[in-house]
């Protein structure tokens, strides 16, 4: 599977993802409260789930679901690239 996390998607993934498995285990240990009874472990399962894929993907800049979207948000540095090619040829 190609690259297709990047930019603003991939800081999001950062940020939302760590936040999530925060109040996920918050909720699990009592901290807080999603809603009574076992709807509310359900829902710290859920946050805590839903954090380790976001995080998991920004880490990896793969996400199976934008690849089955067809949505990619990676761009590739063509700057290095081009910088090393410049050098290659001119030690050619």
């Amino acid at each position: 599977m190609q690259k297709n996390v990047g930019g603003y998607d991939r800081s999001a993934r950062f940020v939302l993802g760590p936040l999530l498995i925060i109040l996920g285990a918050a909720a699990f240990g009592g901290i807080i409260t999603l809603a009574t009874g076992t709807l509310g472990l359900v829902l710290a399962g859920v946050a805590i789930v839903i954090g380790a894929v976001l995080v998991t993907t920004a880490a990896t800049q793969k996400c199976p679901l934008n690849a089955t979207i067809g949505l990619n948000t990676y761009r590739e540095n063509s700057t290095d690239q081009s910088a090393s090619d410049e050098t290659q040829s001119s030690l050619k």
